[in-house]
């Protein structure tokens, strides 16, 4: 039984077209994700197959070709541009003799390499865990418990067993610690709320440069670098703007292509920021060819964490790689900020910026008044979460006449979820809310 090696980094690349031609984007994302990683490349297999091989994925000439390769060149490693099959990975590293890692792992091992706080550890952990615990195999046969000769046979728990009671055990417990985080997180989002404090979420494609606009915005200092995934912890810092005032400013972890689902689950507490901002600012490389491509795959993310409905305000960064690109504000047909072509290296673009972040957040807030019976309770509480309410009265009836002032993503959100606009008081205005207070 092939034995896993426990470290190794001349890495052979693969990439196959499934369908198609070789996508040179890709092919370079793939270069500078190894990179990422501290692999050193050796080898760059590529090829093409209408589907994938279900026993080795590459197909039997290819798995003979990655052999051959990973034998004359020395490599440790073999690194494929794909999502593999526990199945897949295990057949390939017998075949090659070497280890296997698929897309998602290398992501993983990136996200492990550049995690500095203690959630940030945690989650990357939980990810790793959720991952290979599909890819347990019988590696360690030296060890099982359960034998066959004479006083060794019996009851007795595999090697493979007691990895996953292990694994599960852990992961249960860094489920009950990430809880208490996001118990912290949830309770500083309502101190937020209270406080009447926007919040404004930095989202995009890794190393569209969120980082180095976030510090440009802010003086935050976080760690900024030309690299896939140079940070991963989210920071918070207070952005005063002219009209909206103070409004707290969130950077977030980068999307890419493929991102493993076991990272977006375990950082599902971390996006709740992106999920319930105030606004978007969707961060593009505007000096990259593959730069539309990007933003449908942010968008997938954003539709997967439940955050496609938030406002969004594209912002076009690095136009100082684009020869005579000035900065500019882009509109709509009614007048409203879409794009904002900016550097956040040399700061062109930085008022226009803020200019078009004042005007969003002030635009898209309405008031409105609400007739609740008793048994609305949690929307009740849920305008409450929300920050929203600035005068309420009990009727004789026992029902709530509310008058809340929310943003259009807010209430359309409400709409879809507990169908608030039938509450919606049509032919009394607010001062009704004087005359419920004045009675007994």
């Amino acid at each position: 039984m092939f034995e896993r090696p426990s470290a190794g980094e001349r890495a052979i690349l693969v990439q196959l077209a499934l369908g198609g031609p070789i996508d040179e984007g890709a092919s370079g994302e793939l270069h500078l994700l190894a990179r990422a990683a501290g692999a050193i490349e050796v080898g760059f297999l590529t090829g093409s197959r209408d589907t994938p091989d279900p026993r080795l994925f590459v197909g039997a000439g290819k798995g003979e070709e990655l052999k051959a390769l990973v034998a004359d060149a020395g490599a440790e490693l073999v690194i494929v541009d794909h999502a593999l099959s526990p199945a897949q990975e295990r057949n390939l590293e017998r075949l090659v003799q070497c280890r296997v890692v698929d897309r998602a792992g290398l992501i993983l091992d990136i996200f492990a390499q550049r995690a500095r706080s203690f959630e940030g550890k945690l989650q990357v952990e939980l990810a790793q865990l959720r991952h290979v615990s599909t890819r347990l195999v019988r590696g360690w046969t030296h060890l099982e418990r359960q034998k066959g000769g004479i006083g060794l046979r019996g009851p007795g728990e595999t090697q493979l067993e007691t990895d996953r009671r292990l694994i599960g055990k852990r992961i249960a417990l860094l489920n009950k610690r990430l809880a208490r985080i996001e118990g912290q997180r949830a309770q500083g989002r309502r101190a937020r709320h209270r406080a009447e404090l926007p919040t404004v979420s930095l989202v995009g494609y890794t190393n569209a440069g969120k980082s180095t606009l976030f510090n440009r915005l802010t003086a935050a200092g976080v760690f900024q670098a030309d690299q896939l995934f140079a940070t991963l912890d989210p920071t918070l810092r207070r952005l005063s703007l002219p009209e909206a005032g103070a409004v707290v400013l969130a950077d977030t972890v980068g999307f890419i292509n493929q991102l493993p689902h076991e990272l977006v689950a375990a950082f599902r507490s971390t996006l709740q920021e992106t999920r319930d901002a105030d606004l978007l600012l969707h961060v593009v490389d505007a000096s990259d060819e593959h730069r539309l491509a990007n933003i449908d795959q942010v968008h997938l993310v954003l539709t997967e964490i439940g955050a496609e409905q938030r406002p969004q305000l594209l912002v076009y960064n690095k136009i100082d790689l684009l020869p005579d690109m000035p900065p500019r504000l882009e509109r709509d047909e009614q007048g409203r900020p879409v794009r904002v072509w900016v550097s956040a290296v040399t700061g062109a673009g930085m008022d226009q910026l803020l200019g078009a972040i004042d005007e969003i957040l002030n635009a898209d807030i309405h008031s409105y008044t609400l007739r609740l019976p008793p048994q609305a309770g949690r929307l009740h509480a849920r305008l409450y979460q929300l920050g929203g309410v600035q005068d309420e009265a009990t009727t004789a009836e026992g029902h709530w006449l509310i008058q809340v002032d929310l943003r259009d993503s807010d209430w359309q959100i409400l709409d879809n979820t507990e169908r608030v606009s039938q509450y919606l008081v049509e032919n009394e205005t607010a001062s009704c809310l004087a005359v419920a207070s004045e009675a007994p």
